[in-house]
């Protein structure tokens, strides 16, 4: 067993491209009439764990809070960094939560993870939020250190420390890289441009090994999954859910679905004349270009 054990919470979030999204007559969201998929900036937090599992061994625990239609998101979060347990946080009295409420549960669920957690990672947001509210707020009630942006990261087991780099935005001045050092346990939200390489041909066989379990523990995800009630995380019903949500959803709005401003035409490349269109077509483009 590594001496580093990690935590990943991540976001079930409607598959935007499937185009169909359902809400309830209170403006929350209909899960059930949605589908759905592991948050594309979750995946990243998990990939940020897989580094960890490489380079230091560590343990992996991963947690989110849904129904069971979350089965689809943790698979996929499993397959990609490895997983060693899966938490499931799933009570009909977490619905219709805001940022507060779901980092409320979140904060039970990574104290119910196997071992002390030196590092908790969320993904920077949820793309059916963007708020990037909830992994500073889980960071808040945990009590650990809240490192954001964070675009790469090392551990020193020896130390108990991690460094980071990390992105910082400030009006009217080019993006900064700041680099921080903070002793374990610390809470990451990783950035979107975040991408981990592997210097060694050692560590890369490793992430092949590490790879091709976690293609085989995914097929099998049931196996490693623990799922919580609300009375088994030991929440507090009145800070979760819609009861424990100060935020209120007045109207909602769908985005129109923009006119289609081109065509397309399928041709084969092995029929002479759709060939000689274009080419044509080629032509004429090139003709309307003005060359300065």
């Amino acid at each position: 067993m590594s001496d580093l054990n990690l935590a990943v919470v991540v976001k079930l979030e409607p598959d935007l491209s499937e185009g169909n999204i359902s809400y309830n007559a209170d403006g929350t969201l209909d899960r059930k009439k949605t589908k759905n998929t592991l948050g594309p900036h979750s995946k990243i937090a998990a990939q940020a764990a897989f580094y960890a599992k490489v380079k230091y061994g560590a343990n992996i625990s991963i947690g989110t809070m849904s129904g069971h239609a979350a089965n689809n998101a943790l698979q996929i979060a499993m397959e990609t960094c490895d997983a060693d347990v899966l938490q499931l946080y799933s009570d009909h009295k977490f619905a219709g939560a805001d940022t507060i409420g779901t980092a409320e549960v979140l904060k039970n669920g990574v104290g119910k993870m196997n071992g002390k957690m030196d590092i908790v990672f969320s993904g920077h947001r949820a793309t059916d939020g963007e708020t990037g509210q909830v992994g500073p707020q889980i960071a808040w009630k945990l009590g650990l250190t809240f490192l954001g942006n964070v675009i790469s990261y090392d551990v020193d087991l020896t130390k108990r420390t991690v460094t980071a780099k990390r992105l910082v935005n400030l009006r009217g001045v080019p993006e900064i890289i700041q680099e921080v050092e903070a002793p374990l346990p610390v809470f990451i939200a990783i950035d979107p441009s975040y991408k981990y390489y592997f210097d060694s041909v050692s560590l890369r066989l490793t992430a092949e090994k590490y790879k091709k379990e976690a293609f085989e523990r995914a097929q099998h995800y049931s196996d490693f999954l623990q799922t919580f009630t609300l009375e088994e995380l030991g929440a507090d019903e009145t800070l979760v859910g819609l009861i424990g949500s100060p935020t209120i959803v007045y109207n909602v709005q769908r985005v129109p679905k923009g006119k289609a401003t081109r065509s397309a035409k399928v041709l084969d490349g092995s029929n002479p004349e759709h060939i000689r269109q274009t080419v044509t077509a080629i032509k004429e483009a090139f003709s309307a270009m003005v060359i300065k």
